[in-house]
């Protein structure tokens, strides 16, 4: 059978993905080519879907590929891809939201509890043979008797807010718009919130409505005994003023799994002891980013197979309005 569907990876993905494309369409990697530009540049006509991950996409990019139909993206995140220039060329835009819900979740609970318990500062006090020399670690915070405020309470925020209520921490929330089916109370200020809480739990979608919405003001009202936690996007936080907060101990601690410019990290983090840094692995386990995967191919498939992709972003709904 010839295989008539031509797809664009335009940078190195997970193999499955390559593998499972391939058998029902063609499939471009001009990052292979001796000069990936001329390669690219030849089947650009042809282009019909876009299989990416954190490749960035915006108009003109999308401009080069006349017949393009479909961007499937790699993660539920899609800032990289400007959805609305894609909506207003037709083009629909799908990625991988609910597959990698639990295990983000888990990694900001996880920064939670290392940040305040300081778990990694004790090992690495352990493996330094401190203790038996200088005696027990300090006394650490707590997490009894805290409040978490979710900043986008959305799959992941969700899943974060059970983790919070299993031990024993209120949560509430701030976002657009009231939900009301959530079960906490909501805040319509974020700088209220910050006031009212002590643990601020980043969830958001990142993009320019969001850039620096955890600012100095509200990093001043979550106070000294506050906790900030991202497992969102680097981009909502102003790092200038997080670095000043924690430096000045104007909050207790930070637990960081993303960044504004990955895989660059502000190198004034790397000097405090108290923030704790992972290299954004917030789904980062075999099982989901396996799942994650399989999602970008099932959404493309679906869309060749006239169904439409089966995650679709809301700024291109499935069924498309083109003309």
């Amino acid at each position: 059978m010839r295989l008539t569907y031509d797809v664009l990876m335009p940078a190195p993905g997970m193999p499955v993905i390559a593998e499972r494309v391939a058998q029902r369409a063609t499939l471009h990697r001009p990052f292979e080519a001796p000069d990936p530009a001329a390669a690219l540049a030849q089947v650009a006509p042809r282009i019909r879907a876009l299989v990416v991950t954190q490749v960035r996409v915006d108009d003109a990019y999308m401009a080069q590929f006349p017949k393009l139909e479909i961007i499937t993206s790699f993660g539920v995140g899609y800032d990289h891809i400007d959805a609305k220039a894609a909506a207003a060329r037709g083009i629909v835009v799908a990625h991988t939201p609910g597959v990698l819900d639990a295990e983000t979740a888990d990694t900001g609970f996880g920064l939670l509890l290392n940040a305040v318990r300081r778990f990694p500062a004790s090992e690495i006090y352990l493996r330094e043979g401190r203790w038996p020399k200088q005696g027990a670690f300090p006394l650490s915070a707590s997490l009894r008797g805290r409040t978490m405020g979710v900043l986008g309470l959305g799959r992941i925020g969700k899943e974060i807010a059970q983790r919070a209520l299993a031990f024993g921490v209120e949560v509430v929330y701030h976002g657009r718009k009231a939900q009301p089916d959530a079960p906490y109370l909501y805040y319509p200020s974020l700088l209220a919130m910050a006031k009212a809480v002590d643990i601020l739990m980043v969830a958001a979608p990142g993009g320019a409505d969001t850039r620096h919405i955890v600012n100095a003001e509200v990093l001043e009202a979550l106070g000294d005994n506050g906790v900030l936690v991202n497992i969102a996007r680097g981009s909502l936080v102003d790092d200038e003023a997080l670095v000043a907060a924690l430096k000045q101990r104007k909050i207790l601690a930070a637990g960081l799994d993303v960044f504004a410019h990955e895989p660059q990290v502000p190198p004034a983090y790397l000097e405090l002891d108290n923030v704790v840094l992972t290299p954004h692995v917030g789904s980062a386990t075999t099982v989901t980013r396996l799942a994650m995967a399989n999602l970008v191919v099932d959404n493309l498939f679906a869309f060749m197979d006239g169904k439409g992709p089966i995650a679709p972003t809301p700024e291109t709904p499935w069924p498309m309005k083109r003309g």
